[in-house]
């Protein structure tokens, strides 16, 4: 079951991308009673697909880092500097003259994903007056919901599977239930495993059924 679950956050079901603040609940675990059936072999692939599917139904968001960017630019440039911010999703948190130079400093968040070619925008706004710096400061909560084709967060989950090559869309839920388990008890074996699912934005009870041998 650990090594399973360090498999899963390492690369999570929506982007193969680790996971952050999520913990599993083992409610119950129902085993063979051959331990020759109770390997690594049969436990962690059937865990595995467990836990997928807690995280389907667990309502995922995603996480984005985010900078924190310190701007130094003339005062009369000010509007220029908000501007292009605005344009990438920037949040200015603070705006303060220098002392003893006609200056001001702007703070503000912006996501790491608008940050490419930040700085040649932000020149071209100002004419060349702004000077930014860039520092990695928190992870933010995407709000959208990556189960929803028209949502942002879609986008980026198809993008990133693009880039690493991955079948294109989020796996469904079919994908690691067993349906054979489901009506046939009359051979074989399983594993039962319940798991709940705490995290951020994340909370969602599964029963899964999801392993069959002859």
């Amino acid at each position: 079951m650990e090594s399973a679950f360090q498999w899963v956050t390492k690369e999570a079901v929506l982007t193969e991308e680790a996971m952050r603040g999520v913990r599993f609940n083992v409610l119950d675990v129902a085993l063979h009673n051959d331990a020759i059936h109770r390997g690594g072999g049969q436990i962690i692939p059937t865990a595995r697909r467990v836990y997928y599917a807690a995280e389907l139904t667990a309502s995922p968001r995603l996480q984005e880092p985010v900078y924190i960017v310190d701007v130094t630019c003339p005062s009369d440039a000010v509007g220029g500097v908000y501007s292009c911010l605005a344009q990438r999703r920037g949040i200015v948190i603070n705006e303060e003259p220098m002392t003893g130079a006609p200056l001001s400093i702007v703070k503000a968040y912006l996501p790491v994903a608008e940050s490419f070619g930040f700085t040649a925008r932000l020149r071209g706004s100002t004419s060349g007056q702004a000077f930014p710096q860039c520092v990695f400061d928190h992870w933010e909560v995407l709000t959208s919901d990556p189960m929803d084709t028209s949502s942002k967060a879609y986008q980026v989950v198809a993008d990133i599977r693009k880039r690493k090559g991955l079948k294109e869309g989020i796996p469904a839920l079919d994908n690691f239930i067993d349906k054979l388990c489901a009506f046939n008890f009359d051979f074989g074996y399983y594993v039962c495993v319940y798991i709940n699912v705490y995290a951020t934005l994340i909370h969602s009870v599964l029963p899964c059924l999801l392993y069959k041998s002859d």
